[in-house]
């Protein structure tokens, strides 16, 4: 049973990693992309949800193998994990800002939304998202000596940074934090709605700008459940005592890996135009596999 988790935890990161590297392969191939904010910010969410994907199925398996690991690379891997996770929502509110900006101020959108601009924004989410985390690290450090860090731990957030300071820190930000996030969506989408009644032309866009807004909203749902499944996991480990393995399965499939699926459905799939490039990226790969296959048994036949 255990084995059989481990396998399919690997084969959907395996299936989410081909689908998110022929995104990323997609657009670093046309240029029409990387000169689109929209679809800038979209790939950074990609590259961003593969690395945390690869850093927590990491995690995943080391403690399923080995339970205990040492304190130092621990603690490397648990921010990696946190920056990336926290990165999304804050990916999430800029993106449906630079939707709203397209549809009910399109004539400001070329010189608001500017490519410069975008890099900025992305500079912004990782230190918004990294600040936080480093001062627990840097708490750590002042508070435990050298000796705690060679030392091996169950890899959990709670059992590195111990301090019950860094526990009410963590709550006031997670709380501040998706506050801002769902309010942006939540305005965004309003925002979004009345422009499009009011409006005779460009509904169409203005309707698919909405239901990418309210994709965004499922997915931040989905993401907010990471700031409290600590809380759900004893509440369930005491309802049912025994199974905290099978919980914690369970809670990693629904909150962390589930949430990424919708990252290619959202712009891989429903944007027109990056489908259109996908179904091009796929067919010159099945081409090149379709000329490989047909020269090798020529250069087979010529020796």
């Amino acid at each position: 049973m255990k084995f059989f988790k481990n396998l399919m935890v690997v084969l959907f990161w395996l299936l989410l990693s081909y689908i998110n590297g022929s995104l990323v392969a997609t657009f670093f191939r046309h240029q029409t992309f990387y000169e689109d904010p929209r679809y800038i910010l979209f790939i950074h969410m990609v590259i961003n949800d593969s690395i945390m994907l690869t850093v927590t199925i990491t995690l995943f398996l080391l403690s399923y193998i080995f339970y205990r690991i040492n304190v130092s690379f621990c603690c490397f891997i648990i921010l990696i994990a946190v920056f990336t996770t926290r990165n999304t929502p804050l990916n999430l509110a800029s993106m449906a800002i630079e939707r709203y900006i397209a549809i009910c101020e399109p004539l400001r959108h070329t010189q608001i939304c500017t490519v410069r601009r975008t890099y900025i924004v992305i500079g912004m989410i990782w230190f918004i998202c990294a600040a936080p985390e480093i001062t627990d690290l840097f708490v750590t450090l002042a508070t435990e000596s050298m000796s705690y860090f060679h030392g091996s731990v169950s890899c959990l957030r709670q059992n590195v940074f111990k301090d019950p300071i860094l526990a009410q820190k963590r709550l006031v930000f997670d709380v501040i934090y998706l506050s801002c996030v769902f309010l942006t969506l939540v305005f965004t989408y309003l925002r979004i709605l009345f422009v499009a009644r009011a409006l005779s032309t460009d509904k169409m866009s203005a309707k698919r700008a909405r239901k990418t807004i309210l994709l965004h909203g499922a997915q931040l749902a989905m993401c907010m459940l990471s700031y409290i499944s600590p809380s759900v996991e004893i509440v369930l480990n005491l309802i049912f005592p025994g199974r905290a393995v099978e919980i914690r399965f369970a809670n990693y499939l629904i909150v962390y890996l589930l949430p990424r699926l919708l990252s290619p459905i959202i712009y891989g799939v429903r944007d027109k135009k990056f489908r259109t490039y996908l179904k091009i990226y796929f067919l010159c790969n099945r081409c090149r596999v379709n000329v490989k296959m047909m020269v090798a048994p020529a250069n087979r036949d010529d020796e």
